[in-house]
C-alpha cells in the first residue's frame, strides 16, 4: 500500500496532487517500472476521495507515458518513468521553493535569513526522518 498525503489547503486540485505524489513515489523507488499502482477504488478509499478523481490522475499519468494500462490488471509504472519522475520531482520542488523565496523577499527578508531558515528546517526534517525530536 502506498501512503499518500493530500493537502486540502493547497491550490493544486486533488487529482493534480495525486499525480504529483505518484511521481514522487516513482522517483523515490516506492513504485518501480512494472509495479502495479493501487487500484482506483483502493486509492480512492485510502485518500477518501471520489474514484473519478483518482481515475483522472491515472489518465494524466498515462497521457504523460509514466503509467500504462495492463489488460485485466490495472495500471503499472512504465519503463523509463523513473528518470522522468525524478525530473518532474525536481521541478515541483524547485517551483515550491521559488514561491517561498519570492514570499520571503516580498516581505523584505535578507537572503542570509532565508538561507538560515531553510537550513534550520532541513535539519529539523532530517532529524525527524531519523526518529530524533
Amino acid at each position: 500500500m502506498i501512503l499518500l498525503d493530500l493537502n486540502s489547503g493547497e491550490e493544486r486540485p486533488i487529482y493534480g496532487q495525486i499525480v504529483d505524489r505518484m511521481k514522487f513515489a516513482v522517483a523515490g523507488g516506492v513504485l518501480r517500472p512494472g509495479d502495479l499502482a493501487p487500484s482506483v477504488r483502493e486509492l480512492a478509499k485510502q485518500l477518501l476521495v471520489n474514484p473519478n478523481t483518482v481515475a483522472r490522475a491515472y489518465r494524466d499519468l498515462q497521457a504523460e507515458g509514466l503509467f500504462e494500462s495492463v489488460r485485466g490488471m490495472g495500471v503499472q509504472v512504465a519503463e523509463g518513468a523513473v528518470e522522468r519522475c525524478r525530473a518532474a520531482r525536481r521541478e515541483i520542488v524547485r517551483l515550491r521553493l521559488r514561491r517561498a523565496i519570492d514570499e520571503a523577499r516580498q516581505s523584505r527578508m535578507e537572503p542570509a535569513e532565508i538561507e538560515a531558515i531553510f537550513r534550520e528546517e532541513w535539519a529539523k526534517t532530517a532529524n525527524q526522518a531519523n526518529g530524533q525530536p
